[in-house]
């Protein structure tokens, strides 16, 4: 099976927000990291003549989860969080005011996970990883060949570690992780910039010369 992902580039520094459907012909799709702008996320749903069957997100950071509310209100799809960051979606403001954002939290019902579930959303099979290092409770989703990485690793580069609890070392390990259980030929659908695969960043990402060594 070849999943369809839409691809979209949302709010002031253009995080990809996906819409992932079983195939082209599918009419339920997953929302994965509502970043933003709730509108263009339906728009993007319309023209794939798909609904909203489920919402997933890797990580609570802002850039990531500003349309959450509003998307689960509008379309009353079921939500699945991390665990580990359930208090920055229910009170983002809390955490991200300083940065002079305003973020309207998530206080709807939830499936909350940890890593290690395989989840079924719109007919997809969703293998979910715990990868902390960017931040605590982020989790990547992997499905039919494709991993839905967050922060964790971009093209060419990987998540910040400089932010509150982040760790490089986390981090290094989670990429460790993702790229021991899946094949190298695995696209890698990141939260910012172009797709990529695992065997390409694991070869020739500079960030991961620790990784080659080992």
């Amino acid at each position: 099976m070849t999943l369809a992902v839409d691809q979209l580039s949302l709010g002031p520094i253009g995080t990809n927000c996906y819409i992932v459907r079983r195939d082209e012909s599918a009419s339920e799709a997953v929302v994965l990291d509502p970043g933003a702008d709730a509108d263009q996320i339906r728009l993007a749903l319309d023209r794939a003549g798909a609904s909203c069957a489920a919402i997933l997100l890797t990580h609570s950071h802002y850039d990531h989860i500003g349309a959450l509310a509003e998307l689960a209100e509008s379309t009353a799809a079921p939500v699945w969080l991390p665990q580990g960051e359930l208090d920055v979606f229910q009170r983002p403001n809390d955490f991200f005011a300083a940065l002079g954002v305003s973020i309207r939290g998530y206080g709807g019902e939830s499936t909350l996970l940890a890593g290690g579930e395989t989840i079924e959303a719109a007919g997809i099979h969703f293998e979910v990883t715990a990868v902390p290092g960017h931040s605590p409770g982020h989790l990547a989703y992997h499905a039919d060949g494709n991993l839905f990485s967050g922060d964790v690793l971009f093209a060419g580069s990987v998540g910040r570690t400089d932010l509150p609890f982040g760790s490089w070392e986390q981090l290094l390990d989670s990429i460790r992780t993702l790229a021991g259980a899946y094949p190298p030929e695995t696209i890698v659908y990141s939260g910012h910039g172009p797709a990529t695969t695992l065997g390409a960043e694991l070869a020739r990402n500079p960030f991961l010369a620790e990784l080659r060594a080992s």
